[in-house]
Parts: C-alpha cells; sequence; structure tokens
C-alpha cells in the first residue's frame, strides 16, 4: 500500500485528499497542518466590515478527515528529507512514498520583528476575531493598512464600512512600498480602484514603508509619525519555514518551481501557493482556483503513477481575478471580460459561498450578508 503524505490542509490539499480518496483501497493518506481547521481566507475581510461571523468561515479538519478517509496529523512540520522521503514535525518523523506540498503561505514581515509582534494579521479566524475584538474595545483616530495589494484594499474599505456601521471618524491609510499600488495588474484597474478609495476617504503613501510601532505610535520611512493608529499588516506573504530551508530552485517568495506535472522530483509534489508553475512564460499568482486544480491534478498524476500510467500535464484554467470592495464599487476581469460595480462583488460571494465548507457554513455566510446589506 502507497504511502501519501500532505503537508496542509488549505484548498490543495484537501483538493488533493478528496480524489485521492478514490483509491482509498490501496492508499493510505496523511494529511498533516499545524491548525485542526481550514479557515476561509479570501473572506476575512469582511468579518470585519460586513459583520459575516468568523466562525462561519472555519470547518474542521477532522471532519473532512472522516469524509475522504485520510488521517489527520496536528502539527507543524519543520524539515523535510527529500533524498530519506522523510518530513519531520518536531521529534517525529513521517515516511512517505508520494508527498504533496500545499502548504499555501503566510504573513511576510521581511525580517522586521517589532511589526510581527505589534501589528495585526489577517491570516486565519482567530486573527478577525481579534481585530474586530480590539475596533469595539477601544476608539483610534487612525488606521494604518501595510500593503497596497489585493488584501490590503479589501481590508482598508472594509474598515470604512466598520466605522461607517459604528458612526465613527476615522482616518484610513494605505502605506505601499512601491511607486503604486496593485503591482503588475492593468492601469485601468489602478485607477478604478484609485477613484474608489478617494471616493471613501481612503489615503494611499505610495514609496513608503512602515518602519516601527511603539505602541499605538506608527513610524514611516519618510520621517512621519501617526499616533493613536490600529495597524493591520497585509503586505505580503512568503511560504512557509521548511521550504525557505529547502535548497531547491525557488522564487523570491519561496515558491517552488515545477516542472509540466508540478512535480519538484519524482516522488514530490507541489500545489497551491507552494508551486511557481510558469504557463506561456508567465508564472501564475497566487488564487484559490489555481490550488484548488493543482491539488486535485498532483493526486490524479500520482494515481497515474502507481498505476503505471504516464501523467498528465497541468494546464491552468484561469477564471479570472476580482478586487473585492466592501462599498460594492468591486472591479476585475471574469472570463475575460473586464467588469466594475456590483456584478464583481455578487460574483465574489458566490464563489466564496459555493467555495466553503459546510452547509452550516455556507447558510450562515449567506445570512450575514443579507443582514449586513441591511445595515
Amino acid at each position: 500500500m502507497s504511502k501519501i503524505l500532505i503537508i496542509g490542509g488549505g484548498f490543495g490539499g484537501l483538493s488533493a485528499a478528496s480524489r485521492l480518496y478514490k483509491l482509498r483501497d490501496k492508499l493510505s493518506v496523511t494529511l498533516i497542518d499545524k491548525k485542526d481547521t481550514v479557515d476561509f481566507l479570501p473572506m476575512l475581510p469582511d468579518c470585519i466590515g460586513r459583520g459575516i461571523c468568523p466562525q462561519a468561515l472555519s470547518y474542521k479538519i477532522e471532519k473532512l478527515a472522516r469524509k475522504f478517509g485520510f488521517k489527520f496529523i496536528l502539527k507543524e512540520v519543520t524539515a523535510i528529507d527529500l533524498d530519506k522521503k522523510e518530513a519531520s514535525a518536531g521529534s517525529e518523523k513521517f515516511n512517505y512514498d508520494y508527498l504533496i506540498i500545499a502548504s499555501g503561505s503566510e504573513t511576510n514581515f521581511y525580517g522586521n520583528d517589532n511589526i510581527k509582534e505589534r501589528a495585526y494579521t489577517l491570516d486565519s479566524v482567530n486573527d478577525s476575531g481579534k481585530i474586530i475584538e480590539a475596533l469595539r474595545r477601544r476608539k483610534f483616530d487612525n488606521f494604518i493598512v501595510g500593503g497596497g495589494g489585493y488584501t490590503g484594499i479589501e481590508v482598508a474599505t472594509n474598515l470604512r464600512l466598520f466605522l461607517k456601521n459604528a458612526k465613527s471618524p476615522g482616518r484610513i491609510i494605505i502605506v505601499e512600498r512601491s511607486p503604486a499600488i496593485l503591482g503588475p495588474l492593468p492601469e485601468w484597474m489602478k485607477k478604478y480602484v484609485i477613484s474608489n478609495l478617494k471616493r471613501l476617504e481612503i489615503e494611499v503613501f505610495v514609496n513608503s514603508t512602515i518602519d516601527k510601532i511603539e505602541e499605538d505610535k506608527v513610524y514611516f520611512s519618510e520621517g512621519r509619525i501617526i499616533n493613536n493608529a490600529f495597524t493591520i499588516w497585509a503586505a505580503g506573504v512568503k511560504t512557509a519555514g521548511f521550504i525557505q530551508d529547502l535548497k531547491i530552485d525557488k522564487n523570491p517568495q519561496g515558491r517552488i518551481k515545477v516542472d509540466e506535472y508540478l512535480r519538484l522530483n519524482d516522488s514530490c509534489f507541489i500545489a497551491g501557493d507552494a508551486a511557481n508553475f510558469s504557463y506561456k512564460n508567465i508564472f501564475l499568482r497566487m488564487a484559490v482556483q489555481f490550488a484548488i486544480i493543482q491539488g486535485d491534478s498532483a493526486a490524479a498524476n500520482i494515481i497515474r503513477d502507481i498505476k503505471g500510467l504516464p501523467l498528465r500535464k497541468y494546464r491552468p484554467l484561469d477564471l479570472g481575478y476580482i478586487i473585492p470592495m466592501a462599498n460594492n464599487r468591486s472591479c476585475g476581469r471574469v472570463l475575460g471580460l473586464n467588469m466594475k460595480g456590483v456584478l464583481p462583488t455578487i460574483f465574489h460571494f458566490i464563489m466564496c459561498i459555493y467555495r466553503s465548507y459546510g452547509l452550516k457554513n455556507k447558510f450562515a455566510i449567506i445570512r450575514d450578508l443579507i443582514k449586513g446589506g441591511r445595515k
């Protein structure tokens, strides 16, 4: 019986586990994750502004383990020995015949321990709960969002909605180290987002970084100091530490370069944010849709390899992307069409509800969205 080890209980890892269930009589599947829940990260900012219950975005991995017939280990992987085909989680070691690395990504503090200690992050349901609790407990004059990418934009607009619902004033600032927000995205999209941020009275500091935080005082690289500030850090991500330690070909975020079959080697496949896959000379961005299909493709190729069949090349299907903004003036590109306004917002939530785990959670999200829309 072949031993399959999956590192990561997110979209990619669970997609792989569900595919491997089809050959459950011939496989022993173990999934390791440092959390006991799969959290629906794309909707975490909506907990702040739209009042989505954080618990509706969380689902126990153990329930999915029973459904898909894998063994779940609640531990953090600390190292991998590719030659020995062995993963370490502290003092415990796990051998495998095939490995799927689908460990996702985590917040990148770029070596700044001060920000890591003092800024809020949005990496889990627990994080969203801490942010909401802090915002309700104390009144702040200023709200700083580190990072002008997808998440930073979404967080800032949801902060404005939170303040609006609370009938509270507040200065919101997005801080971006680059000359412009939203990196390589099309110019029309940047202009649209900037126009909407101005409408929401959200400021943007470009060519700027947060140097340090002292209590509620934030110091910026250009010498500015802002007092009584609440800071959320969303300025980039990187792969897990055990990947960073591997002496293999990776990009600056630590994403592992894979071949056309999503392999690092004959026994190791990579899926989701951990994979750096090039298609038509373009490396795929981090996205839920890619993680799900890559996890399934990696597992399907393992099954084919066990059966002695030729592997199938992974060919990505890009359905598009959306930048959701909490006043429903979202924008994006869906199925090859540029979209602005309410329609991309609706598409965003339809896909989020569809991809979330558990009927109870799906209904709770719909309920909270309806309730929030009536405020």
